[in-house]
């Protein structure tokens, strides 16, 4: 967004409603999806829950992209506070663990909001999903530096610690939410969407059901902390 975001304590409404302001609406947005999903979110829902009419919003947020941007920007705010501020990391090794876990714990807590942090267009083309925000970037950046990266390391680390992350928790957040089931009336174009002409994936349904985000996001955050480890040496 082009401007910072307001803190609350715009003007209270005359009937005693809350008072509006930009964050309070954007913290209201995230809300909205948590609960219902991005696809939902509108001008006129976001007013009723907050007692406006749609219209009062534009003042503070003038459309829904935008209203979409600052969700964003509320969202890295707080994985900001969360990582980097009064960031005690000894090590580099610890240093990545932390902003790692710190980044699936945004994540995990609004996965319906999450996707959106990766698919929001970047504050500059060359930042990676899902680690979009230029200070968080800068910080992380400052971090590494700290720990005794040079600048290509600090690049070559960035860009694979960013890669790492979107990839997993893109695939835990679509599991937290839970796919559509398939309508009655489905129609199959290319190949059968029947069960039992898959005998592998049925007899291995239990164990491929079984969740495992936790430990496979440990194991392979282990792997890329080694295979950073060996390229660095």
């Amino acid at each position: 967004m082009d401007s910072k975001i307001s803190q609350p304590g715009g003007r209270r409404d005359p009937a005693g409603r809350r008072p509006l302001s930009q964050l309070a609406i954007l913290t209201e947005a995230i809300r909205f999806i948590d609960e219902q999903g991005r696809d939902r979110l509108t001008m006129r829902q976001l007013g009723a829950r907050l007692g406006v009419e749609a219209m009062a919003l534009y003042r503070y947020v003038p459309g829904r992209e935008q209203l979409l941007d600052g969700v964003v920007e509320v969202l890295m705010e707080e994985l900001y506070n969360d990582t980097m501020v009064d960031n005690r990391a000894t090590t580099w090794q610890d240093y990545l663990q932390q902003l790692a876990h710190g980044v699936r714990r945004l994540a995990l807590a609004h996965p319906q909001v999450f996707p959106l942090v990766a698919s929001r267009p970047p504050a500059a083309p060359w930042l990676r999903p899902p680690l979009r925000s230029l200070r968080w970037v800068e910080a992380f950046l400052e971090g590494l530096a700290g720990y005794g990266f040079s600048r290509a390391a600090s690049v070559s680390t960035y860009r694979a610690f960013a890669t790492f992350l979107l990839g997993h928790l893109l695939l835990e957040t679509a599991a937290a939410i839970g796919l559509p089931s398939r309508p009655e009336d489905d129609i199959e174009f290319i190949e059968s969407n029947d069960l039992a002409d898959y005998p592998l994936i049925t007899e291995l349904g239990p164990q491929l059901a079984v969740d495992m985000f936790s430990d496979e996001f440990d194991a392979a955050l282990e792997d890329l902390i080694n295979r950073l480890t060996t390229d660095l040496d």
